[in-house]
């Protein structure tokens, strides 16, 4: 096979799953911790700006009502139309934080999900970040001719890992300080407010749809500064005072639990005073000098934002990089559809290429952030219609 010349976003797809949830109402699906409300709730979602956003699990029973496979699988699902049905997937690549298993890969748990043919499948690990790097390797299958169609995917199932029943060791473990102090640590507090669950898909082809728009994929840059930032989101793992982690097999099923090993962890701290530079800063440097990227280019700036609180530490540092976009141009549904990680990005450009609003000729960019080790990634996206 040769090379295609390009490669478009001809489908797009999202699963949310269940009800919207209001803030009010968290606690009710998430349960307690120790029994208490979190004092550490109304400052988080204030800051956040998040209204609503799903979780996958049953609020009577606290059951989860779908795994991070099925999301996914319904998804792809979304994209069937009268031109593609999934059994004609050539290539399937899946993007996801937290996978239903350590082994096997996420990527061929779905492909069982959906029951297709067989298939090249491919998965890529990470976490905010693992849903453009899915979609970087289904653009470059199909841009090089390795594949007839791809679909990427971004999915999140967040929701299980916040429940309280995963605290109730550790709370019982450190029962001395929750007399006056009956929440977790912050760290991992903080993100009981900030993630949920969700799913979106894109449908990969050489060629633009005969109606309607399709994206076309200019470029893709991903750029991780763990050479000289060490971790500040991580799980399965405890981060030490030189700033290493300690993996979770290096300790005992006992501290498993009573340490909540497991967890979704963030160094407040390290985010605040990093992630903005370290993200879009340098990423849009880059951005600048190799394509000779231009702010008034831009018609559409697509941002992943786990919380309206980075909004303007992000404007502020796209102004000092000489790249300042209106916000009138910003388009984020972080409000309504809340902060899903991988599948973020997913989600954000189906609602805007369904929405109407874009016209053949806009230019998109849009901005993925992970504070895992700080990687920032940009995708530079034109709207076409049929005739390219």
């Amino acid at each position: 096979m040769t090379s295609s010349g390009s490669a478009y976003i001809t489908g797009t797809s999202t699963f949310l799953p269940n009800a919207p949830v209001a803030n009010d109402d968290i606690e009710n699906v998430l349960g307690l911790i120790a029994g208490k409300p979190s004092r550490a709730r109304r400052i988080v979602l204030r800051n956040n700006g998040i209204q609503t956003r799903h979780y996958a699990i049953d609020p009577a029973t606290g059951a989860a009502t779908h795994t991070n496979a099925q999301l996914t699988a319904e998804a792809v699902r979304g994209l069937a139309r009268e031109a593609f049905s999934a059994d004609a997937i050539d290539c399937l690549v899946t993007g996801t934080s937290r996978p239903d298993q350590l082994m096997p890969n996420h990527g061929v748990m779905v492909h069982g999900e959906l029951g297709i043919p067989a298939c090249e499948v491919v998965s890529t690990a990470g976490i905010c970040v693992s849903g453009i790097t899915a979609l970087k390797y289904a653009w470059m299958a199909v841009l090089c001719g390795q594949a007839k169609n791809a679909v990427a995917t971004g999915s999140e199932l967040a929701s299980l890992g916040l429940h309280a029943r995963n605290f109730e060791a550790e709370s019982a473990h450190r029962i001395a300080q929750l007399e006056t102090n009956p929440e977790i640590a912050f760290e991992k507090d903080f993100l009981r407010w900030m993630l949920s669950d969700g799913a979106g898909a894109f449908l990969l082809q050489s060629a633009p749809r005969s109606e309607g728009l399709s994206l076309r994929i200019d470029w893709i840059d991903i750029l991780s500064q763990a050479d000289s930032m060490e971790p500040c989101m991580y799980a399965g793992a405890e981060k030490l005072e030189d700033g290493t982690l300690k993996g979770w097999q290096q300790y005992s099923p006992e501290e498993w639990h009573s340490r909540s090993i497991f967890t979704v962890k963030q160094d407040v701290r390290l985010l605040n005073e990093a992630v903005a530079v370290q993200t879009i800063g340098k990423s849009l440097e880059k951005a600048k000098a190799r394509y000779r990227l231009k702010a008034e280019e831009i018609d559409w700036f697509l941002p992943h934002m786990s919380s309206e609180y980075f909004r303007r530490p992000m404007a502020d540092c796209m102004a000092a990089t000489d790249f300042p976009v209106p916000e009138e141009k910003w388009f984020t549904n972080l409000h309504t559809k809340g902060n899903t990680g991988s599948a973020s990005i997913y989600i954000m450009v189906d609602e805007l290429l369904k929405s109407g609003r874009l016209i053949a000729g806009d230019r998109l960019l849009c901005f993925v952030p992970e504070s895992g080790r700080f990687t920032g990634s940009l995708m530079h996206l034109t709207a076409v219609d049929h005739a390219g």
